[in-house]
Formats: structure tokens, C-alpha cells, sequence
């Protein structure tokens, strides 16, 4: 039964309602997950703390076709990317992270844990993978964590066993195939709406109801975008993953449960499409050169958000950042690669991995460890004090990130 602070009860619905108001993004109060923030006096559960460690929350934030030398902190010269150049400061950056030369064969190996050699292209091999397959989400749920996924998913649609919401996340806001989430001013979003939603006529916050049918995600209008490019999607997901943040704090009221978000953008590979090519307009480049440069500039833009929402909500030191990209850049965009300095060559499949969490991973680390995305679960779960399966094919880097031998 939930239950709530009565004498707050008016104050909580007034924020909540003033939240949805702020970032514009509905046309009325309906539930979104991520979007709209819950009051942090709404008490979900009465039930005892479990005795176990406090967990550090993680968030991976995986962008797609940034080559290995496209940020400053990994060889770019043209220009800077100085709050992902932070970031790597203040952690380690890894010059041997290899991944799939596709990214839903990333994605797959990446919750999954399995070998990117027993992945292949086919999207239908990589929705198998993930219906029949433990994930990571998965086992992070059930160790007591909240999940988000945030982004494109293309491993499984709305009926399939492999949609987002079957697979071990309670929130989602995304895209559920490549066609769509290339669309950065689609008119629609993908949504699975929170487990607790405000009632209006009740005055509470309540538990969704099964007898209403299953908990699962739909559409969502972005009405700005119905009569033209208003709203660019990646700045939306942007904001759905600071408004996850803000929801999901591990505070006293829902018993410092740690949470884990994957932030997936379909930037910048594909066609470049970006708002503006500032700050980069006066600058004697080609077109193409200045938009993708200004959109690894507004993806740097997006981390800098992140760190500093994290700071504001005094989540300095609990939680885990991993950075990286799920696909190479590809190459007949009309870009020069040099330019870039994206990649060593065109079979190189090392992109950029950064790894944060201050006073736990020593800062300043440059790394050659070799390891690939399968090893993200197993390394998870020991962050999250889980089991992981054991029919997967990766190892847990955590003792590498913490700079001791696995004992």
C-alpha cells in the first residue's frame, strides 16, 4: 500500500505538476516516464532497508559512430571537448575497447554479455539475443535497483519478448527502431510510464493497477513536431535522462535504492543532422565537418548536463559513469576521416571508453586494457553486489577499475 506525507501532500502535487509545465514537452499532465519528476516526500514503500553495502548507481552513456580520435582527450586538434576531457581526468581512459562494427550487435553483447563474434548483423539474431538472454538490467532490477533505458533500443518491438519493458526496465523513452530514432524531430516518443503515478481524484500517488492490463510502454505525440522541426529529439532524450536523475536519488525516502540508466543516442553516425553548426559557423570547413563537429560539441554539452545535475543532487562520489560509442564512424558521409582523426584504420573497432567514480577509481589513469562490451554485465553486477550469470561469455573489469588484482 503506498503511502504519503499528508501535511506535503499539496506542495508535492504542485511541483509535479510544475515540472511537467517547465520542460514543455506535453500538452498536458500525462504520465511520461522520466519526464515527469515525483515529489521526494512520496513515500513508495514501508518496507525495511535490506541490509546490504550502498550500492553506487551506474549510468552508461553510449553514443553512436564516434571514432576513436574524435575528442579532444583522445588526439582532436580542430577543437575541444573539454567536460568529456573532465570526465576522463577524473577517471580512466581506455585505449583498447573494441566493439561490433553494427551498433545493435554492441547493444546486444552489451546487456547481454555475450562474445561480439556470436553476434551477428541480423537484427532478428539480435532480438533472440535479448529475449532469451539474461541482462544486465535484468539482474540489476532484481538486486534492487531501479532501472532506465533512455534512447534508440532495435532489439525488440512492442509485442516481442525483447521490448524494453519485458526485459527488466521500469522506466523507458526512446525509439524501438533505427527508421525512427534517425528522426531527430519525429512527432512521436516510445514510453513506459512510471510504476507510481500521481491520482487526481484520489489525491495520491497510487501503484499501477494489473486489472487495467499489462505495465507497458506507447506512443507518445510530440505535438511541436506535427507542424515542423521544433523539438530535436536528442535534446528531449537529454532531458528525460536529467529528469531520471532527479526522480530517482537515493535518498531516505525510497531507502537509498541506486539505479542504473543506459542513455543510448543515435548521434553522430548517419546522416548529420544537428539545430545549428555553432559554435564552429566562422570557421573555414566544409559544411559537413562543421555540423558533426558542432554535434560531438553538443553531445560534450550533454555530459557536462549530466555531471552537473549529478553535483547539484549531491551524487558526487556514488555513482559509476562509463562513456563510449556502440558503432565506428562510418565512412561514405562525405566526411574526411582526418580530419577527425576518427580512426587508425578502416578495420579498427576501438572507439573511446571513459570510466568514472570518484573515490573509488584513482583519476588521471590512461589504460591499455583490452575489453569489449560483453564485459559490461559481469562488471556491473559486481559494482551492484549481484551474481551474474554463468553462460555468458565476459569478465568483470572491476578490479582493473579500482586498481587491484581480482582476487
Amino acid at each position: 500500500m503506498t503511502s504519503i506525507y499528508s501535511n506535503r501532500l499539496c506542495r508535492a502535487f504542485v511541483a509535479a505538476v510544475l515540472a511537467v509545465a517547465a520542460f514543455e514537452f506535453l500538452p498536458a499532465a500525462k504520465a511520461f516516464a522520466v519526464i515527469d519528476p515525483i515529489p521526494n516526500n512520496v513515500v513508495l514503500t514501508n518496507a525495511a532497508p535490506k541490509a546490504i553495502p550502498r550500492r553506487a548507481s551506474i549510468i552508461f552513456i553510449q553514443v553512436d559512430g564516434l571514432g576513436y580520435g574524435d575528442l579532444s582527450c583522445y588526439g582532436q586538434t580542430n577543437f575541444q571537448t573539454p567536460n568529456l576531457d573532465k570526465l576522463a581526468a577524473e577517471g580512466i581512459r581506455f585505449t583498447n575497447y573494441s566493439i561490433a562494427g553494427a551498433s545493435s550487435p554492441t547493444r546486444s553483447s552489451l546487456l547481454a554479455g555475450k562474445n561480439l563474434n556470436h553476434l551477428t548483423q541480423s537484427a532478428d539474431a539480435d532480438i533472440l539475443v535479448a529475449a532469451h538472454s539474461t541482462t544486465v538490467e535484468e539482474i540489476l532490477k532484481n538486486s534492487g535497483y531501479h532501472t532506465g533505458y533512455i534512447g534508440e533500443w532495435n532489439l525488440g518491438g512492442e509485442n516481442s519478448g525483447a521490448a524494453p519493458w519485458q526485459k527488466g526496465f521500469d522506466e523507458f523513452a526512446g525509439y524501438l527502431n533505427p527508421a525512427d530514432a534517425e528522426n531527430f524531430y519525429a512527432d512521436f516518443i516510445w514510453s513506459l510510464p512510471p510504476r507510481y503515478s500521481f491520482d487526481k481524484a484520489g489525491g495520491t500517488f497510487v501503484e499501477w493497477d494489473p486489472s487495467k492490463g499489462p505495465h507497458i510502454g506507447g506512443r507518445e505525440m510530440i505535438y511541436e513536431n506535427t507542424q515542423g522541426r521544433t523539438k530535436y529529439i536528442p535534446d528531449l532524450l537529454k532531458k528525460a535522462a536529467l529528469n531520471f536523475v532527479q526522480n530517482n536519488v537515493p535518498d531516505k525516502f525510497n531507502h537509498y535504492q541506486p539505479f542504473f540508466l543506459l542513455l543510448d543516442y543515435t548521434i553522430p553516425t548517419g546522416k548529420i543532422v544537428v539545430p545549428t553548426d555553432a559554435p564552429f559557423s566562422d570557421e573555414n570547413w566544409p559544411q559537413q565537418e562543421k555540423n558533426k563537429a558542432a554535434l560531438i560539441s553538443r553531445i560534450d554539452g550533454y555530459v557536462g548536463e549530466l555531471q552537473e545535475q549529478l553535483l547539484k543532487k549531491g551524487m558526487t562520489n556514488n555513482v559509476m559513469i562509463f562513456f563510449s560509442s556502440a558503432s565506428v564512424p562510418k565512412k561514405t558521409e562525405f566526411i574526411d576521416p582526418e580530419f577527425f582523426h576518427s580512426n587508425v584504420s578502416t578495420n579498427d573497432f576501438r572507439v573511446p571508453m571513459i570510466a568514472r567514480w570518484p573515490g573509488n577509481i584513482p583519476a588521471g589513469q590512461v589504460s591499455d586494457l583490452k575489453w569489449s562490451p560483453q564485459d559490461f554485465l559481469p562488471t556491473a553486477a559486481e559494482i551492484g553486489y549481484a551474481d551474474a550469470p554463468t553462460n555468458i561469455d565476459g569478465i568483470s573489469i572491476l578490479p582493473a577499475l579500482l586498481g587491484r588484482d581480482k582476487k
